[in-house]
């Protein structure tokens, strides 16, 4: 599969998450304080929950439910009850679109 647009970068608001869906996969992207943009999977590992619903500190990304923090560069979790990482998707900007294959994984 190719790289599909998730959003226009003009939609996203630094350290604000924004949910978006690919092909069923959902996804967290994060426009972070240096302006970089980030896509990380949406689910907490740890209890299921919206990552999009957290909060952006840096570069990590936290869950508001239990306090797993996970890298946005890495997907690892940084602290616990999380110990599993959650993907991180490799991100393309073409002009104002942002594009993400969801069927690709970062390798870290």
């Amino acid at each position: 599969m190719s790289a599909q647009r998730a959003c226009a970068v003009s939609e996203l608001e630094q350290d604000t998450p924004l949910l978006v869906e690919l092909d069923g996969v959902p996804i967290a992207l994060v426009k972070d304080s240096d302006g970089e943009i980030h896509a990380i999977g949406d689910r907490c590992t740890h209890g299921d929950i919206s990552l999009s619903e957290g909060f952006v500190e840096g570069k990590t990304l936290e869950c508001w439910a239990h306090g797993s923090a996970f890298s946005l560069d890495t997907g690892m979790p940084l602290n616990l009850p999380a110990y599993e990482p959650v993907p991180v998707y490799i991100v393309q900007i073409d002009g104002d679109d942002v594009l993400i294959d969801p069927t690709v994984t970062k390798e870290v």
